[in-house]
């Protein structure tokens, strides 16, 4: 284990300054045995909802009570084995004997949860603001503008998802070696001053090339942000949070279509299009987040003291939850070999061939969405505003799915359950033709 350590312990470690690796208030776990441990949470579950399946994943715990979950460290001979080697980034303060209550780890993971998982989902919100708003664009007379046909437009989405992917691996590789702290807010600062430059589009090669470096800077973000995250959250903790960053994704749907409706309605000052202040804003504002993440992201759990925050703040239990974690430090760079054993295991195969194919039915009608509605005789402003209900959907289908994933403790069944859902709808957008209603088109769509 590592220990998840007080939030009220000051973090000297960037000074050199050797302190006690814990230390614990006088009214929890002074008089305690310094060995004890805490039930197993597969334990409390059973104790808790023996017969209520749907809540098998919840416990009721006394707060006060230990926390410190059981693991390789509580045995001389396997700590051994696992001890974390002292190139990693937390083994100074690695204590196997060091000890908690509940009460103690809930204040610290809220903690971390406002300063950590809330940041992830404003970085996320940004990356989906500049590859997305131009489905806003498509309501504002965009590709006309610029002299662009569908396929033009096609092109640009093809390019923009090529280079995405082609950039996940090399991202993912500088992530590693310079540190997601560092790489990221770099992406971000990149790629925004290309989403911000689009405000001066003038052709087809200049949207072509704008897409490509727009997916080429903004490849490898998700799971280099997903990676960061694994560094503050044990297994049990990391897939709920994991849930609300991707509904900040469908978030980020939902409030820019509102920003862009109000947006769109500068068409006109400056002799210019409304689509060109919006990529312009936001844009810029991105490059902010992107500034402000170099100064907001820790390197590590017990890396968070600086200048502006003198009192750091840290937890690395995760260690104890996962040792596998302390086998690299977090600037650390892969190598070949690493990334050849990767490819073989062939255990992942499937998995790779689901991330691949799963939103291929459902992305291009989710794409062409605003598009669609305008060829089908809605304003701008109703084109963007009807593309919320969609997005709606979309978060509460999330938390459904995660809810029943966990009720069923099963993930398959129950990312089988989406695509079962789309299957009649996306067959019934097949049969549909140009007397089809505009609003039934819409419906189906949106369940989509």
């Amino acid at each position: 284990m590592t220990t998840i350590k007080s939030h009220l312990e000051e973090d000297t470690s960037s000074s050199g300054v050797d302190t006690p690796a814990r230390k614990i208030s006088k009214d929890t776990l002074a008089q305690k045995d310094a060995k004890e441990l805490g039930v197993p949470l597969e334990e409390l579950r059973k104790q808790n909802h023996r017969y209520r399946w749907w809540k098998r994943n919840q416990i009721t715990v006394d707060l006060d009570s230990t926390a410190t979950q059981p693991s390789v460290f509580d045995n001389p001979k396997t700590l051994e084995i696992y001890r974390p080697p002292a190139s990693y980034e937390n083994a100074h303060r690695f204590d196997p004997d060091a000890r908690w209550t509940w009460r103690e780890e809930k204040a610290l993971v809220r903690k971390v949860d406002w300063r950590i998982m809330l940041w992830a989902c404003i970085m996320f919100f940004c990356l989906d603001l500049d590859r997305s708003n131009i489905s806003q664009a498509n309501t504002d007379n965009f590709l006309d503008d610029l002299g662009l046909s569908t396929n033009d437009f096609n092109l640009g989405n093809t390019l923009f998802r090529c280079s995405f992917l082609a950039a996940e691996l090399p991202s993912q590789l500088i992530s590693k070696r310079l540190g997601p702290d560092v790489w990221i807010p770099a992406q971000m600062t990149m790629w925004s001053a290309v989403a911000l430059s689009q405000f001066w589009l003038s052709g087809r090669s200049s949207f072509l090339a704008c897409r490509f470096l727009l997916g080429f800077l903004q490849g490898g973000f998700i799971p280099d942000v997903i990676l960061y995250l694994s560094y503050f959250y044990t297994k049990t903790e990391l897939p709920i949070r994991l849930a609300f960053f991707w509904i900040s994704n469908y978030a980020c749907d939902i409030i820019s279509a509102f920003l862009a409706t109000g947006i769109l309605q500068m068409r006109g000052v400056g002799g210019r299009a409304g689509w060109r202040y919006l990529f312009l804003i936001e844009g810029t504002l991105t490059c902010a987040a992107g500034i402000a993440s170099f100064f907001l992201m820790p390197a590590g759990p017990t890396q968070t003291k600086a200048w502006f925050r003198p009192k750091g703040w840290f937890t690395d239990s995760v260690l104890r939850d996962d040792p596998s974690k302390s086998d690299m430090h977090n600037r650390q760079g892969l190598s070949p070999k690493m990334i050849w054993d990767s490819l073989c295991d062939w255990h992942m195969w499937p998995i790779y061939v689901l991330g691949l194919v799963h939103m291929m039915p459902v992305g291009p009608p989710q794409t062409y969405l605003t598009l669609s509605l305008r060829k089908l005789g809605f304003n701008t402003t109703e084109a963007n505003l009807l593309s919320i209900p969609s997005v709606v959907i979309g978060i509460i289908t999330i938390l459904c799915t995660s809810f029943l994933s966990e009720a069923i403790d099963s993930r398959v069944l129950a990312t089988v359950v989406l695509q079962i859902w789309a299957l009649p709808l996306l067959v019934a957008l097949y049969t549909f033709d140009r007397q089809t209603s505009q609003w039934a088109y819409f419906a189906v769509v949106t369940l989509v």
